[in-house]
């Protein structure tokens, strides 16, 4: 029991990191992880977005790897899906598969 109200409190960190996320910008799966006092948990911030219960009010499209590059497994219609609400918000890429995270990175907790 314990495991899953721990599994569930990180969950519910996550979730509400990233709703703070504003619209036109990204954050890595290492600064949300960073921004809840889990620095080495990146991995399982990626697990908690996958299982996001509120696709569209929980932004997880706003989330890439710390290279900038987009989710080819994003959970709520893969790569293509995430690119295009992130255009759709501003969101400027440097290439096909990458954000430009000098343009478009959320500075929260950057130093």
């Amino acid at each position: 029991m314990a495991q899953t109200t721990n599994r569930e409190g990180f969950f519910a960190r996550v979730y509400e990191t990233v709703e703070q996320i504003p619209e036109g910008f990204v954050a890595t799966y290492g600064q949300i992880a960073k921004l809840i006092g889990e620095p080495r948990r990146a991995r399982y911030v990626g697990y908690a977005l996958h299982a996001n219960p509120r696709p569209g009010v929980i932004p997880c499209h706003r989330v890439v790897f710390a290279d900038g590059r987009i989710c080819e497994g994003f959970a709520f219609g893969g790569a293509g899906v995430q690119r295009s609400l992130l255009e759709g918000e501003g969101v400027v890429f440097r290439d096909a598969d990458h954000v430009d995270l000098s343009v478009s990175r959320w500075p929260a907790g950057l130093e």
